[in-house]
């Protein structure tokens, strides 16, 4: 009942509702960019789980995200393994890799983390570029499967995935081991000394996370027919899945994915002015982290406080 009271449920209820029948309003090419941003939306929440509630600040995301998406995309393009083992063994791969990483990258504090997460990212776009015979290299890799050409179900596949995964991360946010997660994110030193293995929550989070950004990874793909260092490993991509999660609310889940379709939809209603857009869609997101630190669902509670 708790949820119940809370202004991101509610948000989130008629964002649903609301997002349920769009496709009887817009076009096949508004509901293409809305299912991008709905991948987008997974990116952030698995990135919110990781920074909002373990405290641990990935400047990495999408080296999760590359690891399911080249590791589906190359199955399916090599071997032709068909689309549902692809994603299975893509998501495996970035708990894997994300596991790997996250083992030593947690024994070190301060932004040591957060760096080690950024040359991670380094070291996937080169290996990429050297192994190009397996991976496509600059040019990208192609898939001949997709998941569907028609542009509703595209769709209703993001959004089911979305909800899914926000249902998923929320529960586990709002669990007894997500209580202890963000007091492990807040004051590790005596969320130990109370008793509790704050290494083996924070391994945790960082395996949930990974698969739900490796999984989103690997649909994008199916669903793009393509994947490329610079539509999902580049860190102009892992800036903004870190904007969209700050942006929407930290600690909140659900705001990260508001914030990502905020991105998306914002850069292109602006795109008309060019280069531009880039520049104010930058300029209001800052100015909401840095006068609205909560985010926007965070701004919602403390106004319903008052």
């Amino acid at each position: 009942m708790k949820l119940l009271s809370t202004p991101g449920f509610w948000v989130a209820l008629l964002a649903l509702a609301l997002a349920a029948f769009l496709p009887w309003w817009v076009s096949g090419y508004i509901l293409g960019l809305l299912t991008i941003a709905y991948y987008f939306g997974v990116f952030a929440m698995a990135w919110d789980l990781l920074f909002g509630f373990a405290g641990e600040v990935n400047f990495g995301p999408t080296f999760l995200i590359g690891l399911g998406a080249y590791g589906a995309g190359i199955l399916n393009n090599r071997y032709e393994v068909p689309i549902p083992y692809c994603l299975a063994a893509g998501t495996v791969l970035a708990v894997v890799g994300g596991l790997a990483l996250a083992l030593p990258a947690l024994k070190v504090r301060g932004p040591y983390f957060g760096l080690i997460t950024l040359v991670a990212v380094l070291l996937l776009q080169n290996m990429i570029v050297v192994f190009s015979g397996i991976t496509g290299g600059e040019i990208g890799l192609t898939v001949p499967d997709v998941i569907s050409i028609d542009a509703d179900t595209n769709y209703w596949i993001a959004l089911g995935f979305m909800t899914f995964a926000g249902l998923v991360l929320t529960a586990i946010a709002r669990s007894p081991a997500g209580l202890i997660l963000q007091a492990a994110g807040q004051d590790p030193i005596v969320t130990g000394a109370l008793g509790f293995n704050v290494a083996k929550h924070k391994l945790a989070a960082f395996a949930v996370s990974a698969a739900f950004s490796g999984l989103a990874g690997g649909l994008v793909v199916f669903y793009m027919g393509t994947a490329s260092v610079g539509t999902l490993i580049d860190t102009a991509v892992g800036v903004q899945v870190i904007i969209a999660a700050v942006l929407g609310g930290r600690r909140t889940i659900v705001g990260a994915a508001l914030g990502a379709v905020f991105l998306i939809a914002a850069g292109e209603l602006l795109r008309p002015l060019g280069p531009l857009s880039t520049f104010v869609v930058s300029a209001v997101a800052l100015l909401v982290i840095l006068f609205v630190p909560s985010g926007l669902l965070g701004l919602a509670s403390v106004r319903r406080a008052r």
